[in-house]
């Protein structure tokens, strides 16, 4: 029995629909849900009756916005979120210019060893955020790192790299060495796909190369430059696991370093879920912010720049 033209038609429009239903499920399951306990979670807080021993001592109530005014006038929140506002400060330019600066090297006519260059750079990018802390926090470490073996050997002063403001540097520097290889092979991506001709053109008119790199090159992967510099935002406002990985090796990181492991002191090691969960959407939610005004700045920008 043949199938009617109806019935074919709407097995061809609803195909669609079926390929995205497992998409779908999984993002309801390990995202929506998630977040939406935490939300429900945020409103909640857990009350005590007694010493808290015993079968209905503990009984969970809503909280309203108690858990949000605590968070917000935390100063151990704030203290961590000023902190990671110095170490962006440090992180994002210099890994954004290097993947920069890489990418247009790469991108320059009669490079050798272009293939290898790449690899080289991007290959700290494939190793764990784990295992890249544990292994420049021993290159830190006095008693057992080369280079200020090589310091003192030579007479020079060795600077205590886990303490005070070299901290912040210790910490940049294993999330540049880790993050600029990722940038670099989405603006190299971006270099490769503009037309050979506007270069040919380019130097026809008398263009060296770096005129070319600077009026050309930069100006066209403009686009690819703003998503990095949005996935960079992003990354340093979830920072943890350089941070946490180091604590062991100094004094100078607590527990609540950087605000993500204010959130796991409090969820698991506090035992107060309900606290965590109103910062996780604070979090959450200036990272949202943030990420949606510099969007829209350089959208309205770009737009400026086309109406001229």
């Amino acid at each position: 029995m043949t199938r009617t033209p109806r019935r074919r038609a709407y097995g061809v429009k609803s195909a669609p629909y079926a390929f995205l239903v497992p998409a779908t499920v999984l993002f309801l399951l390990f995202f929506a849900l998630p977040i939406g306990y935490a939300v429900y979670l945020s409103f909640r807080r857990t009350e005590v009756k007694g010493l808290g021993l015993g079968k209905g001592a503990r009984d969970e109530i809503w909280a309203g916005l108690a858990n949000y005014a605590d968070a917000l006038s935390d100063p151990e929140l704030l203290h961590g979120a000023l902190r990671i506002l110095g170490y962006g400060a440090i992180v994002v330019p210099v890994m954004l210019g290097l993947a920069l600066l890489f990418a247009l090297l790469l991108d320059t006519d009669g490079l050798r060893a272009r293939g290898f260059s790449r690899l080289a750079i991007f290959l700290p990018y494939a190793i764990p955020g784990v295992i890249a802390a544990l292994m420049w926090g021993f290159l830190y470490l006095p008693e057992v790192s080369p280079f200020l073996y090589v310091l003192d050997a030579t007479g020079l002063p060795q600077p205590d790299l886990l303490d005070g403001g070299p901290l912040y540097l210790s910490l940049a520097n294993i999330a540049v060495w880790g993050g600029t290889g990722f940038n670099m092979i989405v603006i190299y991506t971006s270099l490769r796909a503009i037309p050979a001709e506007i270069f040919e053109a380019a130097r026809l008119d008398g263009c060296s190369q770096l005129q070319i790199a600077l009026r050309i090159k930069i100006p066209m992967v403009a686009p690819s430059l703003i998503l990095t510099f949005f996935f960079s935002i992003i990354a340093t406002l979830q920072v943890f696991s350089e941070p946490t990985t180091l604590k062991p090796l100094t004094n100078s990181l607590s527990t609540t370093w950087s605000p993500l492991m204010k959130v796991y002191q409090d969820a698991f090691v506090n035992n107060d879920i309900h606290a965590a969960a109103a910062q996780a959407v604070i979090i959450a939610l200036a990272t949202l912010a943030l990420s949606f005004g510099f969007l829209r700045a350089a959208n309205s920008r770009t737009k400026q720049g086309d109406s001229r």
